[in-house]
C-alpha cells in the first residue's frame, strides 16, 4: 500500500494557516511541497477573488501527495498529487465566481500547482456551498 502525505491549511485572518499550532518548519519536506502547492493555490484564488471584491466566508485546502512507498523515506518519490477546496461563501451567485476562480488557479494561474503536474498527475476537487438564504 502507497503512503500518501497530506497537509490542510485554512483561511484565517486573510492568510492560510496550518491547524491549531503546527508551524511549517514542523513538516517533513514531502509535506513542507504540498504545502507550498496549497499556499499558492490558495492566494492565487484569493487574488483572482479580490479582483471581483469577493471574499468568502471560510476556505480550507487540502494537498495530499501519493507516494511509491509504504513508509516515507528520503528516496520516495510523488505518484500523483489531489488538491481539495471547501469553501462557504454568502450567496449562490459567489458559488459560481469561486468555482471559476478555483479551476483557473488549477489549471491556469498557479505556478506550485504547474510545477507539481511536471513530478506526477495533479488532480482536483471543489466542494462550495452558500450560507445565507435567498429572499423572495
Amino acid at each position: 500500500m502507497n503512503n500518501t502525505q497530506k497537509v490542510t491549511l485554512t483561511l484565517r485572518n486573510g492568510r492560510f494557516r496550518l491547524p491549531g499550532t503546527a508551524r511549517a518548519d514542523d513538516l517533513n519536506p514531502k509535506a513542507l511541497l504540498l504545502y507550498a502547492a496549497a499556499q499558492c493555490a490558495g492566494l492565487t484564488v484569493m487574488g483572482i477573488l479580490g479582483k471581483e471584491n469577493i471574499t468568502p466566508k471560510t476556505m480550507e485546502i487540502t494537498a495530499e501527495g501519493t507516494l511509491d512507498t509504504e513508509k516515507l523515506q528520503a528516496s520516495s518519490l510523488f505518484r500523483s498529487f489531489r488538491l481539495s477546496y471547501n469553501v462557504e461563501c454568502h450567496t449562490l451567485s459567489e458559488q459560481q465566481a469561486i468555482s471559476q476562480a478555483i479551476n483557473h488557479a488549477q489549471e491556469y494561474a498557479c505556478g506550485m500547482v504547474a510545477m507539481l503536474g511536471y513530478i506526477a498527475p495533479v488532480s482536483h476537487q471543489i466542494a462550495i456551498v452558500s450560507t445565507e438564504t435567498t429572499k423572495v
